[in-house]
């Protein structure tokens, strides 16, 4: 039986090797870090994730879908908290139709024991990937507790590593590799409102909570215990930013100001500030995305994104789902599939990547504008009344399984209609009358 090697084993990583061990392969999962299932601590970052459609349909073809509900909170749409406190919701969908806020550590763990209950997939860890040998397909690692090299070699590689992948800088030296890497001037720092007394939740549950700045934002996602997981995104330099704020006065003051609702129910923000890391955003665009039939990268390693439209692991788990219908089409066919995956694949992880960066804009000012607000509400009712010719673009992206490029490109192109509807001068006035509907319809057709 042919073994295969994933590198990485992370959320991507742990479910690309189970897709494989469902295949009949032997697969050996290498990972930087120790077993997160044994450490007192989970290694990464603990931002919560929004788990929607695609990676829901992931989850369902490995038969782990209903174990992860378990340990996932869906959230209807977004809260918004303004300046005055004053509090709108916006569903994300139709009714029912939720993101689900869960775990990165609670759900990566529950992948790799779904991933070892298969006897051939063999998790290795305390390796560092140092490099490969793409002659052989040697990979060369550093063993972190015994600091030896340790030399592996394997027909086909997945690299799942991550935004720094090794594998890909490897790759980066080969000619005609194309690669981008872009930082936001945006970071992110983690907080929390802890739970009530009781275990509840201090504010409603099944919503992901938006506190709109203009230039930042701040966002709270809920948790099993009742806590929730808060996120500052917030200038690294400037007048107002991380580097601006340094004491204690000073976070008291900003928050004071400008979350002055959620102030109240985080008891240890002087501690969480000072103690947590501020983080940085990077988006990673590279092509191709295989090595002939021997690397082929997924995940944040081909295209890592920013986290503003809930789609960094749902993009890495429709990896997963799509590179396992092709290889199946292919008739496991090895060298078709990665060429395949990288050509058919590689602008879809451009166009959620534009995405993602479009929508931090949309979150962190134009959601609590009213122009704005009254588009959705315009773009509801028509997709409404004529669900086949419209569905809004956060639809698109997050309840469907069309792709990101094309997703895209039908949001540029609804986005034309709406600006041209928006131009109307009494617009405000007349949304609901039958001529606006009928304008749009003529548009679409």
């Amino acid at each position: 039986m042919k073994k295969v090697a994933v590198v990485g084993a992370g959320l991507v990583g742990s479910l690309q090797a189970i897709f494989l061990a469902q295949k009949g392969f032997e697969v050996d999962v290498f990972e930087r870090r120790p077993d997160m299932r044994k450490a007192a601590l989970l290694a990464g970052r603990s931002i919560n994730l929004a788990l929607s459609d695609r990676g829901w349909k992931a989850l369902e073809k490995i038969g782990i879908d209903q174990e992860i509900k378990e340990i996932a909170i869906p959230m209807y749409g977004r809260k918004m908290h303004a300046l005055d406190g004053s509090l709108t919701f916006q569903p994300y969908g139709k009714e029912n139709q939720a993101i689900y806020s869960v775990s990165r550590g609670g759900l990566n763990q529950r992948l790799m024991n779904w991933a070892e209950k298969f006897p051939k997939v063999h998790y290795r860890f305390n390796l560092r990937c140092k490099d490969v040998d793409l002659h052989n397909n040697t990979l060369i690692f550093e063993n972190e507790l015994t600091h030896e090299e340790e030399k592996y070699s394997y027909p086909h590689i997945f690299a799942t590593d991550g935004a720094f992948s090794p594998l890909r800088l490897r790759l980066q030296q080969n000619p005609l590799f194309n690669y981008q890497q872009t930082y936001l001037t945006h970071g992110y720092k983690e907080l929390v409102i802890p739970a009530n007394a009781d275990g509840t939740h201090k504010m409603d549950k099944n919503c992901l909570h938006i506190w709109p700045r203009g230039e930042f934002m701040m966002i709270a996602l809920p948790n099993l215990d009742g806590s929730f997981t808060v996120t500052l995104f917030f200038p690294l330099k400037g007048k107002l930013s991380f580097e601006s704020i340094k004491t204690a006065e000073d976070v008291k003051d900003f928050f004071g100001k400008t979350f002055a609702d959620a102030v109240e129910l985080m008891p240890s923000l002087l501690t969480d500030y000072f103690e947590n890391p501020t983080s940085t955003l990077i988006t990673v665009r590279c092509s191709p995305w295989n090595f002939e039939d021997k690397v082929l990268l997924m995940g944040d390693a081909a295209h890592a994104i920013v986290p503003f439209y809930g789609q960094g692991m749902n993009a890495g788990f429709e990896d997963c789902t799509i590179f396992d219908e092709l290889f199946t089409q292919n008739g496991e066919n090895w060298d078709k599939s990665f060429h395949e995956f990288s050509e058919n694949h590689c602008k879809d992880g451009e166009a959620i990547a534009d995405l993602a960066l479009n929508n931090y804009i949309e979150m962190r000012d134009k959601t609590a504008d009213a122009d704005f607000l009254l588009r959705k509400k315009i773009e509801r009712k028509f997709s409404d009344l004529h669900p086949g010719k419209w569905l809004p673009l956060y639809e698109l992206v997050t309840f469907s399984h069309i792709p990101y490029s094309e997703a895209n490109k039908k949001g540029q192109f609804q986005r034309g209609i709406m600006d041209e509807v928006m131009q109307k001068s009494d617009i405000h006035e007349s949304w609901d009358e039958d001529e606006i509907m009928q304008f749009i319809l003529k548009k679409v057709n």
